[in-house]
């Protein structure tokens, strides 16, 4: 699942990925007043996902091609991602966008988020915004907690419901994704009686040290049960590899030394189910893309 190939930039058109994540660890340390829970998690970026194609227009109106099966334009990230640069800078500047869409939908890569970071960092270079990545990050929590992750492109710790972000230097591993042909309801994962929601916060000294072996999602055990057919997709990989829900699923990811074994492994997933192998990145490719520096 490569990204599509790009499209040279000309400043009027530009071409950039929008990586997939995953949850290597996440837990879950109470839950708040408001509903929401506290999250603890390591994110980590593919070297997959899905392209977005961007091109100016002559008048101010924002297009997004293709339209996503049972997504309208009012909800779909990407649009509002660019509706909200328009509403907050008062920019009056038009765009087509066109979207490579890989990623499975409600699969707990974060595809619909990092679409929308990729929209805010491309359109803030396309209509010459001069939006810093802090303001970004900001424009991006308002439209979902992860968006902030992949608008600052490094692999991080993050607290609160996310959007607490510390940098943090992983393991690269390749992995096998499987996706097991159905949608996880993040809602009603959040709402299960037996969801764990007690684990005690930790630093993120402490979740390095114990290394990836001893990494956990607390929402894994609530999803298997609720959802058979990822319980059945883990215990198939979890006989060959050691493997892990990502968020609140469906998707799921074994964790291998090299590119070969992940590769013969995925050659063996059930027909029935969509597997692809990647490699987890510590930058993410967008940023690479569009030649962002960062601090070591």
């Amino acid at each position: 699942m490569p990204f599509s190939r790009a499209t040279p930039t000309t400043g009027t058109t530009l071409s950039l990925p929008a990586p997939a994540k995953l949850n290597r660890l996440l837990h879950i340390t109470g839950r708040r007043a408001d509903g929401y829970h506290e999250l603890q998690t390591l994110f980590q970026f593919l070297d997959v996902g899905d392209t977005l194609h961007f091109t100016l227009r002559d008048d101010e109106a924002i297009r997004l091609t293709p339209a996503l099966a049972g997504v309208a334009d009012d909800d779909n990230l990407v649009v509002r991602a660019a509706r909200l640069l328009k509403a907050e800078t008062g920019c009056r500047r038009g765009i087509d966008i066109h979207l490579d869409k890989r990623l499975p939908m409600g699969g707990g890569l974060g595809g619909g988020s990092s679409n929308a970071a990729t929209t805010l960092l491309a359109l803030n270079r396309l209509w010459d915004l001069g939006l810093d990545e802090e303001r970004l990050a900001a424009l991006g929590l308002t439209l979902g907690a992860d968006v902030p992750v992949f608008v600052r492109g490094r692999a991080a710790w993050a607290e609160g419901v996310g959007e607490r972000l510390t940098p943090a230097t992983l393991d690269t591993p390749h992995f096998v994704v499987i996706h097991p042909g159905v949608s996880v309801a993040t809602a009603r994962v959040f709402q299960a009686s037996e969801l764990t929601r007690d684990t005690p916060a930790i630093r993120l000294s402490r979740a390095l040290e114990g290394g990836a072996s001893s990494w956990r999602n607390d929402c894994e055990t609530t999803v298997r049960k609720l959802y058979p057919p990822v319980d059945e997709a883990i215990e198939w990989l979890a006989r060959r590899a050691p493997t892990m829900l990502t968020g609140t699923g469906a998707c799921l990811f074994g964790r291998l030394t090299n590119v070969e074994e992940a590769a013969s492994i995925a050659r063996q997933v059930d027909p029935r189910w969509h597997a692809f192998t990647a490699q987890g990145m510590n930058v993410s490719p967008l940023h690479k893309a569009l030649g962002v520096r960062h601090k070591a």
